[in-house]
């Protein structure tokens, strides 16, 4: 079959595992380019479901569900790093899925993942994996103090614990319910950035540009985006470990790298995350080509071609917190969108949660404009009317 033939072209059917606001985005980048979609989430009011043409409502792990999802689909994707490796797997035998089943398994697991990231050449955090009470007490003094996480299932600062003692890193792990964790010795930060990076089928790699972020309470609050963000060399070192990391997975789809700058200027890996990234999102107004629209690419074979930074960029996210005044929700107004939206290059996501939480990301506000100092300006008088603190 030549590659003509392998590529899957507007009219067919993609599917997505995962029903959330990444999902949505997706759905509609591939509604935009001409496909039709499906969406399993067992959630009946699902971001994406409520925006895609079909909307399979079961759970990953449901055969029939995904039978159903593998009928009616040519490709599929996921759009949630926590969905079973297994699923992916079972949908493969019958039709292409981005990223593979094993790439999503390593990512699902921080002790593999850093095995993956050493095996790859690039820097990580010293660490020692911690499963047994022999590890534990195992651990070098000078992984103290350090961040203690647990192997699975951990996202926006979630089952992390930080330790300064034996004594602290023992109750810690009891804490966790003696889970596989692994124990991150804590270095001198100064920011953190992240490398969206997408592969194709045939190992072209394209990226967008590096991006700098800000993170409070563990949750992404600011991704700063324009030329010289970072010194050169940083820029350089995160786009060829991203590339290394996403070629050792023999990676399909969109990754993205999240890194540590410290202080001395040297970069370390932190995580991956196997699907299109919340640092990613200015890419839709700001990028001649979206994260989302780079995943659409991957999963059916298109051409990748390298997106293009046309305008200075800040994305802020908007969590529930902004729908609350005090410890009460402020119903039934929202905030204040039009006052935003007055300010020019402003640029409102919202992603059709019913409900507002405290720390659920509810949208994104995407700021552009012709230079970095223009948009920094605006995006301060967003956060302001927002509530969102200064940065």
């Amino acid at each position: 079959m030549n590659e003509r033939q392998t590529v899957i072209l507007p009219g067919a059917t993609l599917g997505v595992l995962g029903g959330g606001q990444l999902g949505r985005m997706f759905v509609h980048a591939a509604q935009a380019m001409g496909y039709f979609t499906a969406v399993l989430d067992e959630d009946a009011a699902s971001p994406a479901g409520l925006v895609s043409h079909h909307h399979i409502r079961t759970g990953y792990e449901d055969p029939q569900g995904l039978a159903t999802l593998a009928r009616a689909c040519d490709a599929v994707t996921t759009e949630f790093e926590n969905v079973p490796a297994a699923a992916l797997d079972t949908l493969a035998r019958s039709l292409p899925v981005s990223p593979a089943g094993s790439a999503v398994a390593i990512a699902q697991d921080r002790a593999r993942e850093k095995a993956h990231f050493v095996q790859c050449g690039v820097p990580v955090a010293p660490h020692a994996v911690i499963e047994t009470a022999a590890q534990l007490a195992a651990v070098p003094a000078d992984l103290l103090p350090g961040i203690l996480k647990t192997a699975r299932m951990g996202y926006d600062g979630k089952g992390q614990v930080r330790v300064a003692t034996p004594a602290e890193l023992a109750g810690a792990w009891e804490q966790l319910g003696r889970v596989p964790c692994v124990l991150e010795k804590m270095l001198p930060l100064a920011h953190e950035c992240s490398v969206i990076v997408a592969r194709g089928r045939d190992g072209t790699v394209v990226h967008l540009p590096v991006q700098r972020n800000l993170h409070r309470d563990g949750i992404l609050a600011v991704t700063e985006v324009y030329e010289g963000n970072l010194p050169p060399a940083q820029t350089s070192q995160a786009l060829t470990a991203a590339k290394s990391v996403a070629d050792g997975l023999n990676y399909v789809g969109v990754l993205c790298v999240e890194f540590f700058v410290l202080q001395d200027g040297t970069l370390v890996v932190n995580e991956i995350a196997p699907r299109p990234h919340n640092s990613g999102h200015y890419s839709q107004n700001a990028c001649d080509v979206s994260q989302f629209e780079l995943q659409v690419r991957c999963m059916t074979g298109l051409p990748l071609v390298q997106p293009r930074l046309h305008s200075p960029a800040i994305m802020l996210n908007l969590l529930g917190d902004l729908w609350f005044t005090g410890d009460q929700p402020v119903a039934p107004t929202a905030p204040a969108w039009d006052a935003v939206l007055a300010l020019p290059g402003c640029h409102l996501h919202l992603y059709g949660k019913v409900e507002a939480k405290r720390g659920r990301k509810m949208g994104h506000l995407n700021i552009t404009g012709t230079t970095p100092e223009a948009v920094r300006a605006t995006a301060l008088q967003a956060a302001a009317l927002l509530g969102i603190a200064p940065f």
